[in-house]
Order: structure tokens, then sequence, then C-alpha cells
């Protein structure tokens, strides 16, 4: 899609992410929290509204909330109460959720993220403990309702509207997920809505501070589709100001609830926005409010693990990886994880980043598989670098061990180079020189290139050389050596 030009234009972007919690059970009931189950066998009293049943709050999932408070510097409210939440939708047994109106968990907060090398600070309004509907299942001539959801427990968190562009949305809505990773209170797997997005999408012209009518896309559960949606939304609603720049906002944007669909790129009106009377919210009259001790939350706070953006600037700072390096690690915590393990087997951190991120993880790319998929530990790849940095294996040797590896996770790169003679270097200088010469001696032309003062002709030389090594020659050695024979 083309870039927009916002020229005259700023867009204000808020995003309401909704972050199932990974909890055992759900989250007012004992009936397991779990994904791919058989369509309503997990199913508890209180789940589908049945008379008489009272809900009992997850001790586990107001934990998981309050360490999300901390995580973002928020101000976690010693107490808290639950509201009703009307609407009648097939995929809401109780025909009510029971969610935080009145006074959230969470209040205010940060989150920083990375955007094209540039840090910002995004701030949260508020985040509040809900559960969640059940699931329409669409076939060709019905559609069911898979209740096993309803009552899993969520965390909505709600922006402010801080963000002016769909990269920045999508650097902090990474930044949720990545947290929510770190601080093991989701799995946010997209995949099975365990993480879902809504986006609040409105335009004003450049220099103002007016909040024109909103529209909300919803349920978004893709990074890239996010962006394309707000993209999209943006060039609506420029469009529709420039072709009627006077009048009503309202009646030249109709606030309402959208959808995207990918195909069209197009956002698509689905219902005028339910506004709170809606919803006739009033206070759950079957939980008494929430009340927590400021030493129950401190324990939380001191337990905190190292945060995503901490342990970017660390890769920054002390080990020296660029920017995009970082982003990548710190983006997928398995990943991260995977490399923080390497790291007690070599010291050389930008190795070790290339040889998990893009050589072994776009090998498994290749085979639609993730890193874990395949089965190689970190270990066995911080291994492969040592074994190129002592001078053991060349790296052109190293890609070989790496396919090899690939192909028999279970055996180590040293093991896999002493088994294999053709993974042994020359390291015969005798035998380097004779190679040498020979390729001297077919490349007159190069070597009064050379002496003319033109680089190219000396890396050509070498890479010649490499050539007729197989890539079994240190590249370092072939230099020092053919200087000594040029000069």
């Amino acid at each position: 899609m083309s870039t927009i030009d916002y020229e005259n234009w700023q867009p204000v972007i808020g995003l309401e992410i909704h972050a199932q919690l990974n909890t055992k059970t759900k989250l007012f009931s004992r009936a397991p929290n779990r994904f791919g189950d058989e369509p309503n066998t997990n199913i508890g009293i209180p789940d589908t509204g049945q008379p008489g049943a009272l809900p009992i709050l997850n001790r586990e999932a107001v934990k998981k909330a309050v360490c999300f408070g901390c995580a973002i510097n928020a101000q976690v409210q010693t107490t808290s109460t639950f509201d009703r939440k009307s609407y009648f939708y097939p995929d809401s047994p109780r025909n009510f959720q029971i969610t935080q109106f009145e006074n959230p968990i969470i209040k205010g907060g940060s989150v920083k993220a990375d955007v094209d090398g540039k840090s910002y600070t995004f701030e949260v309004e508020h985040a509040h403990i809900e559960d969640d509907s059940g699931m329409l299942k669409h076939f060709s001539t019905f559609a069911g309702v898979d209740y096993n959801r309803a009552g899993a427990p969520l965390i909505e968190i709600v922006s402010k509207p801080c963000m002016h562009g769909p990269k920045e949305a999508a650097a902090y809505a990474t930044a949720i997920k990545a947290i929510m990773q770190y601080i093991d209170a989701s799995d946010c797997n997209m995949e099975m809505g365990n993480l879902r997005m809504d986006v609040n999408v409105s335009v004003r012209p450049k220099g103002t501070n007016e909040l024109r009518p909103k529209i909300e896309i919803k349920n978004m559960n893709s990074f890239t589709h996010m962006e394309w949606a707000i993209e999209a939304e943006i060039r609506r609603q420029i469009q529709a100001y420039t072709l009627k720049p006077l009048g009503d906002h309202n009646k030249t944007v109709n606030p309402g609830t959208y959808r995207f669909d990918i195909t069209t790129k197009q956002t698509i009106p689905m219902r005028v926005k339910e506004a709170a009377a809606d919803y006739r919210y009033f206070p759950e009259p079957d939980l008494p409010p929430l009340t927590l001790t400021q030493d129950f939350i401190e324990i939380i706070r001191a337990e905190m693990p190292e945060l995503p953006h901490q342990r970017y600037e660390r890769y920054l700072n002390t080990l020296k990886l660029t920017p995009y390096a970082a982003s990548v690690l710190i983006s997928d915590k398995h990943l991260s994880d995977h490399f923080e393990k390497g790291l007690s087997i070599t010291t050389n951190a930008p190795a070790l980043c290339n040889w998990i991120t893009v050589e072994f993880l776009g090998r498994a790319k290749e085979q639609n598989k993730t890193l874990a998929d395949i089965g190689i530990e970190a270990e066995q790849i911080a291994e492969l670098v040592a074994l190129i940095d002592d001078g053991t294996i060349t790296g052109k040797i190293a890609k070989q061990v790496a396919d090899d590896m690939m192909k028999d996770p279970t055996k180590s790169p040293r093991a896999i180079v002493e088994a294999n003679p053709d993974y042994k270097p020359i390291s015969d200088t005798g035998e380097l020189e004779s190679i040498i010469d020979t390729i001297l001696a077919a490349n007159p032309e190069s070597i009064e290139n050379f002496k003319d003062g033109k680089d190219r002709a000396f890396n050509f030389l070498v890479g010649q050389i490499m050539k007729q090594t197989k890539g079994k020659a240190n590249p370092t050695v072939v230099s020092d050596l053919l200087k000594k024979k040029l000069l």
C-alpha cells in the first residue's frame, strides 16, 4: 500500500488491547482455561449464567494484572470494583460481561517502544480485568457457538490517543505483547485469539489539538493487518474531510464500529458505535470490591523479571548489538531467551545474534517452522560461533555445518566437524602458498591492477583462492600470504 501524505493532517490513534491471561482456570469458575478442546466441554456453571450461580474471583488472574501494572509503572489500585456490561450477542451466554468500568485495577502507566531507531513513550489510560465471551463458528449452512472461551480471564489495556501513525501503533502493540510474555501473564498467541486489538482512529489538521470523530476497527489479530487497516482508515478520513471541509464533522466521518477487509484493504462499517449508556453499566451485585494490600503489590513489584525495553537497552549498550538486531530479539521472548542461554558459551554476542536470527531462523522458516520447532539448542549455536572464532572452521564451512545441524539436531557442531574430513580447515601454509601461486599465475591482469592501486583486484584474488580451497582456508591467513606475494 502507498504511504499516506500526512503533510496537512495528523492521525490520532488509540488502542484497546485484549490479552487473555494464561491462568489454569477461568476468571470466575473452576472450568479449565484451555484452547483447542472439543467445543462446549470446558464450561463452568458461572460461565453460562445458570440461575443462582455465583462468581468466585481467580486470585492468579489478579496477581498477573498487578504484575502488568508494575511492569508499566502504573498506579495499582488497592481498591477496585466490578461492573456488569449488558449486551445481547449469541456468544454472550449471560447477556452481560463482568468488567471493571468505574474503578479499574490499573490506572496510568507508560510503555517504551522503538520506531525506526527512535525511542517513543506511549501512555496508558487504564487497564482492567474482565471475562471473555464465547466464540461464534460459521459453517457452510449454519453457525454454532463454542462457549469454551466464555469466562476466560482478560486484561483490557486502554491507551491514551497518543499514537500518530500505523508504525507507532504496531510498535506499541508489539511492546505490550512482549511485556505480557516476559512477565508470563499471557501466551499472546494471536492465531488462538490470546491477543486481540481494537483500534480507534481519527485525524485532525496539523497544529491543532482538537479530537475529531473516531471510528473503531474491531478484533485485529495481526500487527501487519492492523497497520494496513489504520493506513486505509486514515486515507479514507483525510479524503472525506478534503471533499467536505466545512460542516458537522460527525456527518463527514460517522463514528461507528468497522472491520477491516484484508482482500480489498478497506475498512467496512459494521454498526453505529455504542455509547457507555447503551451498555447499562451498573455495579456487579455478586462481587464485593477487590481489596489489595500495598505489601502484596510491593512483593510482586520486587519479583519483576527483566522487561523487554530493559533488555533492549542492555543489548545495545553492553552487548553492542545493532538496534535492528536487538529489536528482533526482544520482540520474541523465546528467541531472546535462546540468545541469553548461548551467551554462557560465547561472548561474541553480535555473531551469536546473527547465527540465531538470520542463519538458523531463516532455515527454520524455509521449513515453515519456528526455532523452537527444530530443536536446536542455543548452546549448540553458541558452540558453532566459538568454532569460527577460534579458527577451527571458517564461516563458509560453518554454514555447511548449520545445514547438517538442521538435518540432525541431536549432533553437536564439534562432533559434526570432527566426523567430516571436508570440514577441516587448511592449516598447512605450504599447501596454501602453492594454491596462491597457481591463482596468481592464472590472473596476471589482476596483479597489474592491484599494483595500480585497485583494491577490487586484491579482493578478487582472495575470492579465487577461497573458491579453490572450497572455503576451507582462513581468509585472514590467505590475505596475509597474498600480500607477501604481491608486495
